[in-house]
């Protein structure tokens, strides 16, 4: 089976197994994992921040990055489409007493005039407009790279208005890889910045935190809070200090296959890529009513050997990762082309 349903579905390499089995580790929660400190110290180095937190999961890192810029009853501002609305069950709520007011955009680009209407005024009956958050890349804009020149424009106005600032990077490294700037100069227009190596880094678990120090030890609460507290967490930092030295450069191969895919798609009648560019390693497009359901496509897709996901009834997602060759890729479209034709 060719996966390319995220990716997320990574395996760790031979020599990523390597570097987990021969980690040094403590106990974490106590303070005494000197592998975990290698990698705070490393990603917020990477990211031009004081410090870092190393946690589960990047939905763990963006809930907790919200609570500290919010309290209870305070709002955020978001765009509609961004991950921390549609696939973290508004934990912010459930968790926190946080609301989210979505803002619907064309192109997943947020603009200071976009926003501008939703912050709330100083008054009693609404509640206290205090965030923005960003997603880069952005997952639901087919791994699309919201471009500097509007990440300066937004951040510098919510500077302004006195909101802070947080950005879901989730895949930044695939934006930094696709454009040439470095994840510390896209971090530094931001408050606090969610970085992910269970994607296509391809460690089996983990996200860091990164902001102002003072930040990040009021983080450290917030994830043992949450049962996020790891103890020998060390055999996973190891896996993420690996993906961090040896698997960023390589995320160019996965934006390649996926310009290739997206040829493909763009070529067959029926399918239509949407957006209509490949910036990164996600793929989004819409099919035909009369080629059947998104869901029909991908059942097709899956008995010829290629997985893939349905995100929407006429639209599919696909995503390239390093457990996918370039021979497999090539497998793919022929595969795409056939079901189609038939």
């Amino acid at each position: 089976m060719i996966d390319l349903r995220s990716d997320t579905v990574t395996r760790p390499t031979p020599a990523m197994r390597q570097a987990m089995a021969t980690a040094e580790v403590g106990d974490d929660v106590l303070g005494d994992d000197p592998t975990i400190h290698r990698l705070e110290r490393h990603v917020a180095d990477l990211l031009g921040k004081e410090a870092a937190l190393f946690v589960p999961s990047g939905t763990m890192s963006n809930q907790i990055a919200l609570r500290l810029h919010c309290v209870p009853g305070d709002e955020f501002l978001i765009e509609a489409e961004s991950h921390v609305l549609r696939y973290e069950q508004a934990a912010y709520a459930q968790l926190f007493g946080l609301s989210a007011w979505p803002v619907v955009t064309s192109d997943r680009v947020l603009t200071p005039e976009l926003l501008a209407p939703h912050v709330r005024p100083n008054n009693v009956h609404t509640p206290r407009t205090r965030l923005v958050s960003l997603e880069q890349t952005h997952n639901r804009g087919g791994g699309s790279v919201l471009p500097m020149d509007s990440i300066e424009r937004v951040t510098r106005w919510a500077s302004e208005q006195g909101l802070a600032r947080h950005l879901d990077g989730a895949r930044l490294w695939n934006a930094a890889v696709a454009t040439g700037i470095s994840p510390a100069t896209w971090a530094s227009h931001f408050d606090t910045v969610s970085v992910c190596f269970s994607k296509g880094l391809g460690a089996p678990v983990g996200s860091a935190l990164c902001g102002p120090a003072e930040a990040i030890e009021r983080a450290r609460r917030l994830r043992k809070a949450l049962g996020g507290g790891m103890r020998q967490a060390g055999i996973l930092a190891a896996a993420a200090l690996y993906a961090l030295e040896h698997h960023v450069d390589r995320l160019a191969e996965d934006h390649a296959h996926a310009k290739r895919l997206g040829e493909i798609i763009s070529a067959c009648q029926g399918l239509t890529l949407d957006p209509p560019r490949v910036d990164t390693n996600i793929v989004i497009f819409r099919v035909d009513e009369q080629l059947g359901t998104a869901a029909d496509l991908v059942a097709k897709l899956d008995k010829a050997g290629v997985a893939m996901y349905a995100i929407a009834p006429q639209k599919v997602r696909l995503v390239t990762h390093l457990d996918v060759s370039g021979e497999q890729i090539e497998e793919a479209c022929a595969a795409i082309e056939k079901v189609v034709r038939g």
